[in-house]
């Protein structure tokens, strides 16, 4: 039976998996450059990132399932990166306070037939206006470390949502809904293993 393979070495996309039954059979995070292009939309960036880091694990894993995604956080037509420092976090929040923003997450899902089939998830998202005192603790906190535009809407972060439009999973990192129709739509089953 063919496995289901996980070209992410994200915790949260595999806990999202295991959320609805369907844990990964193996891990391959796919090491792949994610510098956005000269002039890249982060739509197209999330799109491409996945579609890159699917093609990369695939090759290991002939006659499996290699489901592959990457989640952008765009403000207009900026990409906000993943927060390594401080100070990109902190960048990164001031220019989210008080704004409704995207987030993007690409989605490939490479099947035993070699065929790539695609979903790209758009859920806008509304942060109140922050005080720097609630900057600077957020800050402290570390948790926006290696986070897409330096928050995690399932931790700390979540005081400072107004409003989420579409899909909260995909704000953590996958869209839960549309993988497992697109595992199911491939042939991947039973597409939920209720107990």
């Amino acid at each position: 039976m063919a496995r289901l393979v996980l070209a992410s070495a994200s915790p949260r996309r595999r806990q999202l998996l295991e959320q609805v039954l369907l844990p990964p059979d193996a891990v391959a995070p796919a090491e792949i450059d994610e510098t956005p292009r000269k002039g890249e939309l982060p739509r197209p960036h999330a799109e491409r990132l996945a579609d890159e880091k699917a093609s990369a694990a695939a090759p290991g894993y002939p006659g499996d399932f290699v489901l592959a995604a990457d989640t952008v956080v765009g403000v207009g037509r900026r990409i906000l990166p993943k927060a390594e420092t401080e100070a990109d976090a902190r960048r990164c929040l001031a220019l989210l306070s008080g704004r409704r923003h995207h987030v993007f997450t690409g989605v490939t899902l490479i099947g035993p037939d070699g065929k790539a089939r695609r979903r790209t998830v758009d859920t806008a998202v509304t942060f109140k206006r922050l005080s720097e005192t609630e900057l600077a603790a957020y800050i402290a906190s570390g948790e926006w470390h290696g986070k897409a535009g330096g928050y995690a809407i399932q931790g700390l972060a979540a005081a400072f949502v107004q409003a989420v439009n579409g899909s909260y999973t995909n704000v953590v990192g996958l869209p839960v809904f549309e993988v497992v129709s697109l595992l199911a739509g491939a042939g991947y089953g039973p597409a939920m293993r209720l107990r």
